[in-house]
């Protein structure tokens, strides 16, 4: 585990929140009764899109979790683990969500058999309490993405305090790592938009070419499904320098819904935490259905699991039921059955994607996606 800087009113908030649950789970044990916590239901039957916000929110349906003979042990786990997330804040100290899992090896029968459901009371507490894990003394073992262009990032000495400049033209043939905690940093830019990417591989061919500086924009890596931490530094950058944001992933259901509209909206999941971990202001780029034709890009054959995610989407998605042009899009997907890659781009030449891709669709931002 490893020391970080709290500010004290982050610190005596979510200390409160925990013992206020505390004692009101001990107050119910003192008058003999069944002791409950109350947790928002995470899932995506249970938000709404709200357009004007641009984000999830989460609905009012709850799951009640009662100390019973059945739920005894998942019970124990939950105090146990507001417990040691109360030691964290209060000694500003953290622990991974590997190493809390660890911890609870010392628990006696309340110990976790497995990390995924150590996770799973990781995510309740955070529902419960209407926190992020960071500020309940939780990280993630993921890195946060890559960055590389026009972007100067101000952060802080941990030993002095004092400002560090860090320049992300700087860094040659490789890029700067965003932190697992954003909230402290700040900064300077003079980039025209945020080119926010699915794959590491088109990242670097990107940042191999210097293509940031060809337009003037911030390169984002986002390695896959974004973590919380990429979400957190594209919104706050996006908003404190209000430049807009744009995103390239693949062509297909699982680039559209759990990349792209994870990044935009959030998730249901983490509904409670959505406003502060999604970018509204968001654009897909591309890779679209329409591309495929237009681009002549090789395609792979959609998967069941491609046709079921795109199809639930169009049934139960909050954020494709309020917008046509993603209905159409993934409908047109479905019915020409196949999927495309980023990289399916370089059929034309490897630097197909910067010579003309990237420049063509760049040239009418107001025919993305929303």
């Amino acid at each position: 585990m490893a020391r970080r800087k709290t500010s004290p009113s982050a610190v005596k908030d979510t200390v409160k929140l925990i013992k206020g649950e505390a004692r009101s789970v001990e107050s119910k044990i003192l008058k003999r009764g069944k002791p409950s916590l109350q947790f928002p239901l995470r899932a995506l039957t249970n938000v709404k899109y709200s357009v004007k916000k641009g984000h999830f929110e989460i609905k009012g349906k709850t799951k009640e979790r009662t100390l019973t003979v059945n739920t005894v042990k998942t019970f124990a786990q939950t105090l146990r683990l507001m417990s040691l997330s109360k030691d964290l804040v209060e000694q500003d100290d953290i622990a991974s969500k590997r190493e809390a899992y660890y911890v609870s090896k010392n628990w006696g029968e309340a110990r976790f058999a497995e990390q995924p459901e150590s996770d799973t009371v990781m995510e309740d507490l955070e529902a419960l309490f209407r926190v992020n894990r960071e500020q309940l003394g939780f990280i993630p073992e993921e890195k946060g993405g890559d960055v590389a262009g026009e972007l100067v990032v101000l952060d802080r000495d941990r030993d002095s305090g004092k400002t560090l400049r860090i320049d992300c033209t700087k860094f040659g043939s490789g890029a700067y790592s965003i932190p697992i905690s954003v909230e402290h940093l700040g900064f300077e830019t003079k980039a025209k938009f945020v080119l926010v990417i699915e794959t590491s591989a088109m990242f670097q061919r990107l940042v191999k070419h210097n293509y940031w500086k060809q337009t003037k924009c911030v390169l984002v890596s986002m390695g896959g499904v974004p973590t919380r931490a990429c979400r957190r530094f594209v919104r706050r950058l996006a908003d404190l320098n209000r430049i807009p944001v744009y995103v390239f992933v693949d062509g297909d259901p699982y680039g559209f819904m759990n990349i792209y509209r994870t990044l935009k909206v959030g998730s249901g999941n983490a509904a409670h935490l959505n406003e502060f971990f999604c970018v509204p202001q968001a654009r897909f780029l591309g890779v679209t259905p329409q591309d495929i034709g237009e681009y002549k890009l090789p395609t792979h054959p959609l998967t069941e699991i491609d046709v079921k995610r795109a199809r639930d989407a169009l049934k139960n998605d909050p954020f494709v039921l309020h917008h046509k042009p993603w209905q159409r899009a993934l409908e047109q997907l479905i019915k020409m059955g196949v999927r495309a890659e980023q990289q399916a781009l370089a059929t034309h030449g490897l630097n197909y994607v910067i010579e003309t891709y990237l420049p063509e669709k760049l040239a009418h931002p107001e025919r993305f996606l929303p």
